[in-house]
């Protein structure tokens, strides 16, 4: 394998479950699989001070990077490549602590947030991703919780590390040029895409409607019914209807500033206003304190959107498309100012290829309704406003434009150069992170089982 088409194995450990690829492989890379009746024989194979890496841990990665492969032949050394990137990353788990290197919570829950609502797409509701893996969307958040805190933890040592590194047009040239000819990797038909997106706004009856029916619900616990009973008869948080609308404890920073002040107000079995937050409109009722911790139950309603809301989003991308077609504005301005998809919204509107973090998407892995959209299109083409639903479930309407469509070919630098600069670009991380290894592996306690002494694990990491 060149290291042209070599996917930095740091890079890829960290951005394989931060990107999200399907379902069951994220849930996997994280430990979370699904209930398969079978006991699985673990043990501890690389202990870095107060981290552990579990043998596990290794064949988790490796078995998505078979998946991956699609039945071509993976190098002899690729176990021992994936477990010295294990190992560099649990370095800088034990260097962060070390060095008091924090994330805040909010940041792990919007990325907590952001990911189940990925993985509820894909799968289609929350329903059926609790019965794909048997648990509540709330056991599950539990579960992914302590890992997506460690990844972010890894990432942010990462970019304090390796976070300045740049290449020069020549650097790029050179790497291409090291390349053998005869391995440059062939390109399927790859388009890059722009969108953007306007929700649909929820109108003043319908949040009435909500506050109103909740009110009543309210007014029906004041006189005496059960707040959990009336959870699960009305909440539409199906994570926690079915525990009656019991959360569990959560520390201070942990949910939506709304709910938390509200929440924090009240006395033990004491009941909340009406609270509205980005999920909609709430009951709350405190449970019980404990040091900086507290626990509630919840009562859900999402005012639901009209038709009326939506042909309101579809009139404003309708007269912003015509500015853009006037040149009045270009789409990528446009997305950055207006979208309400504030990620695609920050990249000019293009939506990224989850595998490389590129705007290059292959044709034949795109999402099917963009694929269908676009497949009768010429490159610089922009749709009227389309119907859609974002990853967190929420009605929207979207224009979408096609920015290029690049056929087959093989990897050269004309067509591929950003490709290329960004491959180069990693392999030079990949320097500053094997020398902050080597320079960093004595200040930390390391035992490897003599299993993978042939890994050579406290060597260089490349």
């Amino acid at each position: 394998m060149t290291p042209f088409v070599r996917l930095s194995a740091r890079v890829a450990l960290l951005a394989v479950v931060l990107l999200a690829g399907t379902v069951s492989s994220s849930f996997a890379q994280l430990g979370i699989g699904r209930p398969t009746g079978r006991t699985m024989v673990d043990a501890i194979i690389v202990k870095i001070d107060n981290q552990i890496v579990l043998s596990s841990d290794l064949e988790a990665v490796y078995a998505q990077q078979l998946a991956q492969a699609e039945g071509k032949p993976l190098p002899p050394d690729l176990r021992c490549k994936i477990l010295q990137s294990i190992v560099l990353n649990k370095l800088m788990l034990a260097k962060a602590e070390t060095d008091s290197v924090v994330v805040e919570d909010s940041q792990v829950r919007n990325e907590l947030d952001r990911r189940m609502a990925y993985f509820v797409q894909q799968i289609g509701s929350e329903k059926k991703l609790e019965e794909y893996y048997n648990k509540p969307i709330k056991q599950l958040k539990d579960d992914l919780r302590p890992q997506i805190k460690e990844q972010l933890v890894q990432q942010k040592m990462q970019e304090s590390i390796a976070g300045k590194v740049t290449v020069t047009p020549r650097e790029v040239r050179q790497y291409f040029n090291r390349a053998p000819k005869d391995s440059l990797p062939y390109y399927s038909t790859e388009v890059e895409v722009g969108q953007i997106v306007k929700l649909a706004q929820i109108n003043p009856k319908a949040k009435q409607d909500a506050i109103t029916k909740l009110n009543d619900i309210r007014g029906r616990i004041q006189a005496g019914e059960d707040f959990a009973t009336l959870a699960k008869q009305f909440s539409e948080d199906p994570g926690s209807a079915v525990e009656g609308g019991y959360l569990g404890f959560f520390k201070r920073k942990e949910l939506v500033p709304q709910y938390e002040a509200a929440a924090l107000k009240l006395e033990p079995g004491q009941m909340s206003p009406v609270v509205e937050s980005q999920f909609g409109f709430h009951l709350i009722q405190l449970i019980e304190r404990k040091g900086d911790s507290y626990s509630t139950r919840h009562i859900l309603l999402k005012a639901a959107t009209g038709n009326s809301d939506v042909n309101e989003a579809a009139l404003q991308l309708a007269k912003l498309r015509t500015r853009i077609l006037a040149d009045s504005t270009t789409f990528a301005k446009a997305a950055k100012d207006q979208s309400d998809d504030k990620n695609t919204g920050s990249n000019g509107g293009l939506i990224p290829n989850r595998q490389d973090g590129s705007s290059y998407l292959p044709l034949d892995k795109i999402d099917p309704a963009i694929f269908f959209t676009i497949d009768t299109m010429k490159v610089g083409h922009i749709t009227p406003p389309l119907p859609y639903r974002t990853d967190d479930g929420k009605d929207a309407m979207r224009i979408i434009w096609l920015k290029s469509n690049t056929p087959p070919h093989q990897a050269n630098l004309k067509d591929d150069y950003q490709k290329i600069a960004q491959a180069a670009l990693n392999e030079k991380k990949n320097k500053a992170l094997d020398e902050w290894f080597l320079k960093n592996r004595g200040s930390v306690y390391i035992e490897v089982d003599p299993r993978y002494a042939d890994c050579k694990l406290l060597d260089a990491v490349n």
